[in-house]
């Protein structure tokens, strides 16, 4: 294999484009950058919609877009709500019941761009198969209608929403399940299904609506090679329509993710930390992805919980892919529409401290506690244990820090407004005539230096000037990060 030569030139639009094509293997993959728009993003929304949506059921704590798999491995729960509410009908008769009639594409995409989202992943179709575009491989393979064109909906589903999409800041994103539980071809002939029922699909769907992320999943159930992985991505960067711009991630076959491929994917993983490689975690805003009926308003979590799980993600290096699960007739349920408005309220006026920002030397300071994550159920709100280190005559208390390189401005976010009036930044000696405003209000704060710690003094919290209720963030400007 002749040596790879590499040129990255960085566009202004945050692109890439490269002087030599991509190898398919993974010592070639690997050395792909993330394009920068990706990584100055930071926020994104995740959507799980599908046939599974008309149940729209599972027990707390599991995933409702699994309804077909509970249904056939004997899920009692699943199985008993199903025959109750449709009798005998099967998995797939369900398609006609997803009507989306209230699918309103431009309401969804003014309401994300809304939440202060930069990036929205779509499924294109999950591990039932079915698809939200319209996809002539379901029709070769399954014999029946299996897409979204074709049954329930009867429209395109993907494609009108990336329209929509596409008349906003935001950038449009796909998921594809590489896998299909109960395909006949792949449970027959797994390397048919990929050379011609797989590829040809994922192929149709960056060719027609040439997303800008590309999320792939079901990786446990084959190997890299299985999947012809690497020879898609070398094509995916050398040849497609999105070769410059295209986000991927690291579900790519068994054994793979962690491992290989752009950006890893914890997933529920709040601890999760790759100080040498790029990534996102993605959640809920309960437990399940898709959405669930069994599910109750404090098995969500609040929008502090999300903000702050954000500010979190972000302190350490990563982005954060928050899940909403709309319903069979294409609303999205109310208290996801709510959340999103209310992180959106909040990145209106501190998102500056996190777009574009990176890690500090330290994503957090904490004083003798420590960081609790506790959510009920997989939901719930998100619970800091805030403590106080008192000191003479100041206290120290939690905070997360992002930092912006370019402009060189440190960003230190406090969870709670400090009651004592003065916020100690530890191991921050500041040059005199360093200016700290209050991001919020852009009100100049006084501060002192006590040895290489910053003490900070804060006004009285008055609710009719400050418009954030929690996470309010503190702008220190010209600060150079040191060298590690």
């Amino acid at each position: 294999m002749r040596k790879l030569f590499l040129i990255a030139l960085f566009l202004s639009s945050g692109f890439l484009i490269y002087a030599q094509p991509w190898q398919p293997d993974w010592k070639s993959l690997d050395q792909r950058p993330v394009p920068q728009w990706y990584k100055d993003a930071k926020f994104g929304i995740f959507i799980h919609w599908g046939v599974y949506s008309v149940p729209g059921y599972s027990k707390k704590g599991e995933y409702a877009e699994w309804y077909q798999e509970g249904l056939t491995r004997g899920d009692t729960a699943r199985r008993n709500y199903h025959k109750k509410k449709f009798g005998d009908l099967t998995y797939y008769e369900l398609a006609d019941q997803f009507k989306a009639e209230l699918y309103n594409p431009d309401e969804w995409a003014g309401v994300i761009e809304k939440s202060g989202a930069k990036y929205v992943v779509l499924t294109s179709k999950h591990h039932d198969g079915f698809a939200n575009w319209p996809s002539k491989e379901t029709v070769k393979a399954w014999k029946f209608p299996w897409n979204a064109l074709e049954t329930g909906p009867h429209r395109d589903l993907l494609g009108d929403l990336f329209t929509a999409i596409r008349k906003t800041s935001v950038h449009p994103g796909l998921y594809y399940s590489l896998y299909e539980w109960y395909n006949p071809l792949w449970l027959k002939d797994k390397p048919t299904y990929v050379s011609s029922y797989m590829w040809p699909q994922m192929q149709d769907l960056i060719n027609t609506y040439q997303p800008e992320v590309l999320w792939t999943d079901g990786d446990w159930e084959g190997s890299d090679t299985l999947f012809q992985s690497r020879e898609f991505l070398a094509w995916l960067y050398n040849e497609s329509p999105v070769k410059d711009k295209i986000v991927t991630y690291d579900r790519w076959g068994n054994g793979i993710r962690f491992h290989h491929g752009g950006v890893y994917t914890p997933e529920y993983q709040p601890d999760a930390d790759f100080a040498d490689h790029y990534w996102e975690e993605s959640r809920g805003m309960g437990f399940s992805y898709g959405y669930n009926r069994a599910e109750d308003a404090w098995d969500y979590n609040s929008a502090r919980a999300l903000v702050f799980q954000l500010i979190d993600k972000v302190s350490r290096g990563g982005n954060f892919l928050l899940d909403i699960g709309p319903d069979e007739h294409g609303k999205i349920p109310p208290i996801m529409q709510e959340r999103l408005l209310q992180i959106g309220d909040w990145m209106k006026v501190n998102g500056e401290a996190i777009y574009g920002a990176s890690r500090w030397k330290t994503p957090a300071q904490w004083g003798k506690g420590r960081r609790d994550y506790k959510p009920a159920n997989g939901g719930g709100d998100l619970l800091l244990k805030l403590t106080v280190d008192p000191e003479p005559g100041y206290a120290v208390k939690e905070c997360f820090f992002t930092y912006n390189a370019d402009r060189k401005d440190l960003y230190v976010i406090l969870p709670k407004w400090p009651t004592s009036g003065v916020f100690t930044i530890q191991d921050l000696p500041l040059s005199p005539g360093t200016r700290i405003e209050l991001l919020d209000t852009h009100a100049s704060l006084s501060w002192r230096r006590v040895g290489n710690n910053c003490i900070v003094t804060l006004p009285a919290f008055d609710p009719n000037r400050i418009k954030s209720q929690f996470g309010y963030v503190l702008k220190i400007q010209g600060v150079t990060r040191p060298i590690k």
